[in-house]
């Protein structure tokens, strides 16, 4: 039997961080049958997410604060079967787009097992872990979301079209990635997992997030106003941009002053903060388009 707390593992809405990939996606899609366009966010966001959380707190086993928990409930072997049933419901419900999408959930669903798992974990591994997450969750989401909404096939991977946003996708992500591991470091070296934030240090992660961040910004300066010629979507991204780097900078200056500062509630908000400001540029973007 799965214990009622073993739920909360699955973060449902932990999911909305990610929602911003699914909505750039959309933006590119130019004609989309509705329900399919429904059944692709509901499959993503419901279904493969929560299970790629539930799969990584089952070998985490974390006692303090993870992402969407602060104070996670123990877990057990019912855990890993609710995982793995929310993975093969969303290969199912795949099917019914094409099996094409359905493969591409399984190859992220492999892949996010490999993520936690004790005879891979590439958690474990700093920059193979950054690179991996980011990738997986920007670029390769992008595509398999576009896929969905459109019932294509895995030719989508080399369209440049398609793989430019995406790894713009990812940039964001490789951005903001070692920012969420920062209040983790003792939790982290307990399991022997040396992390990017664990290896850069707190103040070295701020600046690591930070060099990202600029370098993810030029790029979607250079995708809206040379590729895409839509200056308009520039100044819409800029102001997006400015409460969530003006949040990053107020809580660099407080870690700097006191280390305590790096904790959940800080990193929560920051993602808060920048899940708002993404989610609502890219429905604008959408919308104006």
């Amino acid at each position: 039997m799965i214990k009622r707390s073993n739920w909360l593992h699955l973060r449902i809405g932990f999911s909305v961080f990610l929602l911003p990939v699914f909505l750039f996606s959309l933006a590119l899609v130019e004609e989309m049958d509705v329900g399919r366009g429904i059944l692709t966010f509901i499959i993503l966001h419901f279904f493969v997410y929560p299970s790629s959380n539930a799969y990584n707190s089952y070998y985490d086993k974390d006692e303090e604060s993870i992402g969407g928990l602060k104070h996670p409930p123990e877990v057990d072997q019912s855990l890993w079967h609710l995982a793995i049933g929310f993975l093969i419901a969303s290969l199912i419900l795949g099917l019914i787009i094409n099996v094409a999408f359905s493969g591409m959930l399984l190859t992220y669903g492999m892949v996010s097992m490999a993520y936690s798992h004790p005879s891979i974990r590439i958690k474990k591994y700093a920059y193979s872990s950054w690179l991996i997450a980011g990738f997986f969750q920007g670029c390769f989401t992008f595509i398999t979301a576009y896929t969905g909404m459109t019932a294509t096939g895995w030719e989508n991977f080399t369209e440049p079209y398609l793989i430019i946003p995406g790894m713009l996708s990812t940039l964001l992500l490789w951005s903001a990635y070692p920012l969420t591991q920062v209040y983790q470091h003792k939790e982290d070296a307990k399991r022997g997992d040396r992390t990017l934030s664990l290896r850069l240090g707190i103040q070295g992660t701020f600046a690591f997030s930070a060099l990202w961040f600029l370098l993810s910004g030029l790029a979607f300066v250079w995708y809206f106003l040379a590729y895409k010629e839509q200056p308009w979507a520039v100044w819409g991204f800029l102001v997006a941009m400015a409460p969530v780097l003006l949040y990053f900078l107020i809580w660099f200056i407080f870690v700097r002053s006191n280390r305590r500062y790096a904790n959940y509630d800080w990193t929560m908000w920051m993602n808060r903060v920048s899940a708002i400001a993404l989610n609502g540029f890219f429905l604008w973007y959408w919308l104006k388009l």
